[in-house]
C-alpha cells in the first residue's frame, strides 16, 4: 500500500461569507484606492497653494482657505486609514499574532480590521485579524499582544511520484502479539506491550488506534470501557519486535491455539510465521525465500513530555533523538497506572498510580470512585518521570487560589452528604497522609471572595448587558487582584455598564473590589454565566491571569516539559469553578480519576480519534460568532443557552486530527467550545509553552507568568481526598478519657465554640492578637505538648525564622502570664514541648465533660446537655482570618467537635420531644446548629420540634430557610430523608419554594 499523500482542504464557506467578503473587497478599494482619485480630480493636491503662503497666517480667513484645511484634514484622515488597512493585511496575512497599533486610530483601526478580516475570507479558509487590548492600570502586568485567529491554509495538493513495485510475497502477513496471562499480581499493559515491542511505551496509541473495536477470541472488543485481557490477540505495527507474524486473514481464536506462549525474544529479532511452517526463527524464515509483505506503519501520536518520542510516521518513517532508547522516562512498575488496586482491609482504596495492578479482565462502572475508571492508561511521560516524593503540596495548591476555592466549595458538597449518612457517636472520615496536606494547602491559598467576586461580577455584567440590549464584547482576558477584576475585551467600548468602569479607551472594564463585595448575590440566583471559558494562567505575583479558552477561536498548542501538569490544573479549575453554569470537559489520555471531582462534567477518551467525530456531529449545534455571548446572557443559569464543550488533550493531534480539531474553529469566529492540545499543532491560533522554570507564556496574549501546574503527587492527593470524602460508614469517635477541668475558676479561659477567645490576659495589640491566639488555641486542643519547631511550621506553614518563632512564643508567655501558684500558664516541660498550665480550660473540654457526665447519668441528661450546649456560640472558631487554622483540615479536632455538638444537639432534642416541650426542643435543634449548619439531622429534628409547636407559618420559615441554603452554590443540595419528611409535615412547601418561571 503506498503512503497516503497530504490532500487539500477545501475551504469551507457560507454564501454569506462570500457576500460579506466581496462588499469588504468593495469598499476597501473604494476607500484606498477611489477616494485619492476623487480628491485629486475634485479638490487638487493634498496641501493646495492657499496654505503654503505665509500670509494665510496673518490676513483674514476665507472660504477657499477652509476648504484647502478640510481638504488637508481628508487627506491626512485616509492617509490613517491607508496606514491601518496595511498593517491589517500584513497580519492577516502573514499571521504575526498581534498588528501593530497605528497611532491615535482606535476607531479607525477597528473598522480597518473587520473589512480586511471580511475580504480575507475570499482567500483563505479562515483569516481573522481580531486585536486585543493592551492592560494598563496600577497592577504591574505583562502587555497583552493581539489574537490573530490562525488562517487554515489548503495543504499542498498530492504529487505524484515513482510507485515502486512491490515485493512478491508468497503470503500477506501481519504481526501479532498475544497478551499473556498474570504472573502473580503483575498484568500486562498496553504500556509494557509497546515498550518491549516497539522500543517506546509512549507509543501505545498505536497499539490502540490498530486494535480499537477489533472482535477478540472471547468476543469482546477492545474499546472506551474494557481493559485488555490474557488472551487477546493484538495486531502491531510493522515494526514491530518480539511478535509473532501470522497470516493476515487467520482469525484470532486461531492464532491464540498456534501462538499461546510469548515469543522467544531473540535480540529483536522477530519470529516470522508463513503458511505451512510454525515459529521459525527470522534466519530460518530468511532462507526459505519467504517475504513478509507490511503495510506502512499508522499514523502516530504520542503523549507530549520528550521531544524525542513525538513521532508522526504517515510515510512510514519513525524520528527520534540520537541515543534515545525510548526507555529513560518509563514508569516503574508500581508507576504505569494501568489497572486498579483491590480495596484494603481498612476500605481505603489503593491508588492505582501507586499499585501497579492492573485488572485485567475485570470491569467496573464508569467514574466509581474507588476502583478507578474502567479505561486505564498509561502514566503520561511528564509524570512518569516524576519522582514519587516531589515538591511539597503547599508549593502549588496554594498559589491556585481560584482552583482551590472550586476544589473546596466541591469538596464541602461531598462532605455534606457525608452527614447525610452520618451515625449517632461516629463523625465523617478524614484524609489522611498527602490528602490531609493538600486540604492543608487549598485552605491557605483558597480565594473564596476572589470567586465570589469574578462569578457575580460577571453575572451581572452579563444580567445588565441583557437589559440593554447589548451584545457582550469579547473578553480574552482577566486580572483578578485584591484591589479590582479586569477585563480586557474587544473591541473596546466605553460605556462599560455600573458598576463597572471603562479604562484605558475602553480596553478595559474594571470591577472595584468594594463594588463586587457589594453585589447582592441572591438577585443574581438565576442569571447566567456569560463567560465560562475563563481559566487561570497563572499568577504575576499580586493578582490570577486568566485566559478564556473559547477566545482563541480555534485549536490552542500547549509546549513544554509539563504539559500534563498544566492539563490537569486546567482540568480541576474548570470542573469546580463556580463562574460557570454547565459545561462538558473531555480529557483526552490522561485524567480519568477525576471523573471523582466532578462526575456530571468530566469525561475521559483514549484519543482524539475517539471524540472528534461526536466533536464533528455537534459542531452546528454549539453555535457562533455573536450568538454565542448573546445566547448566553438572554438565558437562565439553570438551563443555559450554548453550554460550553471543552476538549483537553495530553495526546499529540495527527495532522489529520490537527487539521479536523482546526476546522471545528468555525472559521476564526467565537464558538461555544475550546481546544488545547498538547504537542505541536499546525493550525494552532495560540501557542501556549511551559518552560522548564515553570512559567507561562502565550505568544498571541504576550503573557509571561508563573503557571498554575498540578503536578503528579499534588493531582493524586486531590483524587485522594474525594475519594475520601466519598465514604459514608464514617469513624467512630474518640472514647478516651479526657482530663478532667481544674477545679475553681481558671485564669486563663480559651473559647473556640464559635469565634476564637482567650479571656483573662489583657487586651494584646491587634497587629499580633490573631497569631498568639492561634498559638494558644492549638496548643489548647493539643494538651499532650507541641516541640516549637513542630508548632512553628504549623503557624508558619510557608516557613519561618527561628528567632520570629521564638520571639512569638516568649511573646505569648508574657501575654498568658502565671496561675494563682505562680507558674507560667504556657512552660516547657523536660521533653522540650510547650504545655498550657493546669488552669488554661477550653470550652471544648468543658464541653466533653458535661457530654460525657450526661451519657453515664440519665437522670440529669437533660440539664448536663442544656449546659454543654450552652458553651456553643457559632461554628468552630468562626470568622478565623483568611489562610489561618489551615491545619484543621489535619486534625481531628474539626471533626470531632461537630459530631460530638450534633449529637449532643440531638439527644436532647429527643429528650424534650419526649416530654411534649416542643419550644425548648426547637431550642435544643438551633443550638447545635449553630456549630453545625449543615447536620441535616438537626434539621430534620427541628423540622419535627417545629411541627410539634402546630405554628404552620413557623414550619414553613424552617422549610423555606432549609431549602434556600441547601440551594445556594456548594450548597450539595438536600437529603432524600429531609424533603420526604418535609413532605409529610407540609405538603404544600414545594408550591412555595418553586422559583418562578
Amino acid at each position: 500500500m503506498p503512503p497516503r499523500q497530504p490532500v487539500r482542504i477545501r475551504p469551507r464557506r457560507t454564501p454569506g461569507d462570500v457576500l460579506a467578503g466581496l462588499g469588504a473587497l468593495v469598499l476597501l478599494v473604494a476607500l484606498v484606492g477611489g477616494v485619492p482619485y476623487a480628491l485629486l480630480r475634485l479638490a487638487g493636491p493634498p496641501v493646495p497653494p492657499e496654505l503654503l503662503d505665509l500670509d494665510v497666517l496673518t490676513s483674514q480667513v476665507g472660504t477657499s482657505t477652509i476648504i484647502a484645511i478640510l481638504v488637508l484634514l481628508v487627506w491626512l484622515a485616509w492617509l490613517q486609514l491607508t496606514a491601518c488597512v496595511i498593517v491589517e493585511v500584513y497580519a492577516g496575512i502573514r499571521r504575526v499574532g498581534m498588528p501593530a497599533q497605528v497611532p491615535f486610530s482606535g476607531g479607525t483601526q477597528a473598522l480597518a480590521n473587520r473589512l480586511v478580516s471580511a475580504a480575507l475570507l475570499l482567500f483563505t479558509v479562515s483569516a481573522v485579524v481580531v486585536p486585543i487590548a493592551r492592560p494598563s492600570g496600577p497592577p504591574p502586568r505583562p502587555p497583552v499582544a493581539a489574537a490573530a485567529a490562525d488562517a487554515l491554509s489548503a495543504l499542498p495538493a498530492p504529487v505524484s511520484g515513482e510507485q515502486r513495485a512491490p515485493l512478491a510475497p508468497v503470503a500477506k502477513v501481519k504481526k501479532v502479539y498475544v497478551v499473556q496471562p498474570p504472573h502473580g499480581r503483575h498484568h500486562e499493559s498496553l504500556w509494557e506491550i509497546a515498550e518491549k515491542c516497539l522500543g517506546d511505551g509512549r507509543r501505545y496509541p498505536e497499539v490502540y488506534r490498530l486494535n480499537q473495536h477489533k472482535e477478540q477470541p472471547d468476543g469482546s472488543r477492545l474499546h472506551m470501557a474494557d481493559l485488555i485481557r490474557p488472551g487477546w490477540v493484538l495486531d502491531m505495527p510493522d515494526d514491530a519486535r518480539n511478535v509473532h507474524v501470522v497470516p493476515v486473514d487467520q482469525p484470532r481464536d486461531e492464532t491464540l491455539k498456534d501462538h499461546p506462549y510469548k515469543p522467544a525474544e531473540l535480540d529483536g529479532r522477530t519470529q516470522h510465521v508463513t503458511p505451512g511452517t510454525r515459529d521459525l526463527p527470522a534466519e530460518e524464515e530468511t532462507r526459505t525465500g519467504r517475504h513478509a509483505e507490511v503495510s506502512p506503519p499508522q499514523d502516530t501520536s504520542v503523549l507530549p513530555g520528550d521531544g524525542s518520542g513525538d513521532r508522526r510516521t504517515g510515510e512510514g518513517t519513525v524520528t527520534t533523538r540520537p541515543g534515545d532508547s525510548g526507555r529513560a522516562e518509563r514508569p516503574a512498575p508500581a508507576e504505569t497506572g494501568r489497572g486498579t488496586a483491590e480495596p484494603s482491609r481498612t476500605g481505603e482504596r489503593a491508588d492505582p498510580a501507586r499499585t501497579g495492578e492492573h485488572a485485567t479482565g475485570r470491569e467496573h462502572a464508569p467514574g466509581d470512585p474507588g476502583r478507578g475508571s474502567a479505561t486505564e492508561r498509561p502514566v503520561p511521560p511528564d509524570w512518569a518521570a516524576e519522582p514519587e516524593t516531589g515538591a511539597p503540596l503547599l508549593d502549588y495548591l496554594a498559589g491556585a487560589s481560584l482552583l482551590a476555592a472550586g476544589v473546596l466549595a466541591a469538596l464541602g458538597g461531598r462532605r455534606r452528604r457525608q452527614l447525610w449518612e452520618r451515625a449517632l457517636g461516629r463523625r465523617v472520615v478524614r484524609p489522611r497522609d498527602d490528602a490531609a496536606e493538600a486540604e492543608v494547602a487549598l485552605r491557605i491559598g483558597a480565594d473564596a471572595p476572589g470567586s465570589r467576586m469574578l462569578d457575580l461580577g460577571l453575572r451581572l455584567l452579563g444580567r445588565s448587558l441583557a437589559e440593554q440590549r447589548r451584545v457582550p464584547p469579547t473578553v480574552y482576558a482577566a486580572y483578578l487582584s485584591a484591589q479590582t477584576l479586569d477585563l480586557w475585551i474587544h473591541p473596546p467600548q466605553e460605556d462599560a455598564p455600573a458598576p463597572w468602569v471603562s479604562c484605558d479607551g475602553g480596553q478595559v472594564w474594571r470591577l472595584p473590589a468594594q463594588e463586587g463585595r457589594m453585589i447582592d448575590e441572591r438577585s443574581l440566583a438565576d442569571a447566567p454565566a456569560p463567560y465560562p471559558g475563563l481559566v487561570s494562567l497563572g499568577s504575576n505575583g499580586e493578582g490570577r491571569v486568566l485566559v478564556d479558552l473559547e477566545a482563541a477561536h480555534g485549536l490552542i498548542s500547549l509546549k513544554g516539559e509539563r504539559t500534563t501538569s498544566a492539563l490537569a490544573a486546567l482540568a480541576v479549575e474548570l470542573a469546580t469553578n463556580r463562574w460557570s453554569d454547565r459545561m462538558r470537559v473531555t480529557l483526552v489520555g490522561f485524567g480519568e480519576e477525576l471523573a471523582v471531582i466532578a462526575p456530571d462534567r468530566i469525561r475521559c477518551a483514549g484519543t482524539l480519534a475517539d471524540v472528534l467525530p461526536e466533536l464533528e456531529a455537534t459542531a452546528n449545534e454549539r453555535g457562533h460568532g455573536d450568538d454565542v455571548l448573546t445566547g448566553r446572557i438572554h438565558g437562565r443559569a439553570a438551563d443555559p443557552i450554548w453550554p460550553p464543550h471543552y476538549v483537553l488533550s495530553a495526546v499529540a493531534p495527527t495532522a489529520e486530527e490537527g487539521r479536523r480539531l482546526a476546522l471545528l474553529a468555525r472559521k476564526g469566529v467565537r464558538t461555544a467550545a475550546g481546544y488545547v492540545v498538547a504537542g505541536e499543532a499546525p493550525h494552532a491560533t495560540w501557542n501556549w509553552e511551559i518552560t522548564e522554570d515553570g512559567r507561562a507564556l502565550v505568544d498571541a496574549l504576550g503573557f509571561d507568568v508563573t503557571a498554575q501546574l498540578l503536578p503528579r503527587r499534588h493531582y493524586r492527593s486531590l483524587v485522594e481526598l474525594f475519594r475520601t470524602a466519598e465514604r459514608l460508614d464514617g469513624e467512630p469517635l474518640p472514647d478516651e478519657p479526657e482530663p478532667q477541668p481544674a477545679a475553681g475558676a481558671p485564669s486563663v479561659e480559651v473559647r473556640i465554640l464559635g469565634p476564637a477567645e482567650v479571656l483573662g490576659p489583657p487586651p494584646m495589640e491587634e497587629g499580633r492578637a490573631a497569631l498568639a491566639v492561634e498559638l494558644v488555641v492549638y496548643l489548647a486542643t493539643h494538651p499532650g505538648g507541641v516541640h516549637p519547631v513542630v508548632l512553628g511550621g504549623i503557624l508558619w506553614p510557608r516557613g519561618v525564622q527561628s528567632a520570629v518563632r521564638d520571639a512569638t512564643i516568649a511573646r505569648v508567655v508574657d501575654w498568658l502570664g502565671t496561675d494563682r501558684s505562680g507558674r507560667p500558664n504556657l512552660h516547657t516541660d523536660d521533653a522540650g514541648r510547650l504545655r498550657l498550665g493546669p488552669e488554661v480550660r477550653t470550652d471544648w473540654s468543658l464541653f466533653r465533660a458535661f457530654a460525657r457526665r450526661a451519657q453515664a447519668d440519665p437522670t440529669m441528661r437533660a440539664v448536663l446537655l442544656e449546659k454543654a450546649l450552652g458553651l456553643v456560640r457559632g461554628p468552630l472558631l468562626a470568622d478565623r482570618p483568611r489562610g489561618r487554622y489551615a491545619w484543621l483540615a489535619a486534625d481531628d479536632l474539626e471533626y470531632d467537635v461537630t459530631a460530638a455538638v450534633a449529637d449532643a444537639a440531638h439527644r436532647l432534642c429527643e429528650v424534650r420531644l419526649a416530654r411534649g416541650e416542643a419550644d425548648r426542643a426547637v431550642g435544643a435543634a438551633r443550638a447545635g446548629l449553630l456549630l453545625a449548619p449543615d447536620d441535616e439531622g438537626l434539621w430534620r429534628d427541628l423540622l419535627r420540634a417545629t411541627h410539634l409547636t402546630g405554628d404552620a407559618a413557623r414550619l414553613r420559615a424552617v422549610a423555606d430557610g432549609l431549602h434556600r441554603r441547601s440551594d445556594r452554590p456548594g450548597g450539595g443540595g438536600m437529603a432524600p430523608e429531609t424533603e420526604a419528611l418535609i413532605d409529610e409535615l407540609l405538603p404544600s412547601w414545594r408550591v412555595r419554594s418553586a422559583p418562578s418561571a
